[in-house]
């Protein structure tokens, strides 16, 4: 079987170096979560770092050559690299170069850490304070990773794997997956603390990745019908300074005509706007939606954007 992965990248370009220097600080990042804050209280957060943990402190005192237990970064690559095999093989070339960069990555950062800091909590005696904080690195480092278009491995292969074949969305196999890690975490440490600090864990980097992603300051998406829509369209282009669109609509009730005012704008715009429309126009209909991204003009340029 010939392997083939998907390279985007011409090497040593300036994009090329921008890519990896963001996965290379992603994976140090998802390291440090781990290192200083999860293992030490043997959360098991699901993926293949999940079940490294528990294999980690399962062989503590088995090996000579390991007395600690086997590294986590070690067994964390041990199992993505067969893992990434059979994904290729089943799914074809997914997986590109950066996330076999990504995982080794992150695997040499745990076991060097690891190796300089030990399993002891960077908080001790505050498990709770370690899952939320643990949470928000490895949610974040997974964030910087997944802006590259790089995945984590692990885990979202075997959900892609399932995916292929029981045709359920992703998201809930993801779900069921890293539940299921966990709750052999449960039943190899014998405490219900685990998975309630692992399901902590996941909620929390699961949010971050999505703030990593989508960013924290979301804009508002404005559709306004009013009778007053002159006054209204006057005060967007020239008090508050954005541009609009007036859409012709009609009721579904009444078949009267109406017109819809759609503009896009900052929360502080949007709060401006809507106390002057209540002078405006009382009766006025405002929907207002946090949106993630706008692109265009005052706002993010395609050049400004994401790689996701």
């Amino acid at each position: 079987m010939k392997i083939s992965f998907i390279n985007t990248e011409r090497m040593f370009t300036r994009e090329w170096f921008r890519v990896y220097t963001q996965i290379t600080i992603g994976a140090f990042i998802l390291a440090a979560g781990f290192v200083f804050f999860v293992t030490p209280y043997r959360i098991v957060p699901g993926g293949v770092y999940g079940i490294s943990i528990v294999i980690h402190y399962l062989t503590k005192g088995v090996f000579s050559f390991a007395p600690d237990g086997l590294p986590i970064g070690t067994m964390g690559l041990i199992m993505n690299i067969p893992l990434t095999i059979l994904g290729i093989k089943i799914l074809g070339p997914r997986f590109g170069v950066k996330t076999v960069v990504g995982f080794v990555l992150s695997s040499f950062f745990i076991d060097f850490l690891t190796f300089f800091w030990g399993t002891k909590p960077l908080v001790p005696g505050e498990a709770l304070l370690s899952a939320v904080f643990g949470g928000v690195l490895i949610g974040l480092g997974l964030g910087v990773i997944f802006r590259t278009r790089a995945t984590s491995g692990g885990s979202d292969i075997i959900g892609m794997i399932l995916e292929k074949y029981t045709h359920l969305p992703l998201g809930q196999l993801m779900i069921a997956v890293d539940s299921t890690i966990v709750l052999i975490g449960l039943a190899a440490f014998q405490d219900w603390k685990i998975p309630l600090l692992s399901w902590t864990v996941i909620y929390i980097s699961g949010k971050v990745i999505d703030a990593t992603l989508e960013g924290l300051n979301y804009n508002k998406t404005l559709l306004i019908i009013t009778d007053e829509y002159e006054e209204v369209k006057n005060t967007i282009l020239y008090d508050i300074g954005r541009g609009a669109t007036l859409i012709k609509a009609q009721g579904m009730y009444s078949n009267d005509e109406k017109k819809l005012i759609f503009s896009n704008m900052s929360r502080r715009e949007a709060f401006l706007l809507k106390e002057k429309i209540k002078k405006i126009d009382p009766k006025a209909f405002i929907t207002i939606i946090n949106t993630n991204e706008i692109l265009g003009e005052g706002f993010k340029t395609m050049h400004e954007t994401s790689e996701l």
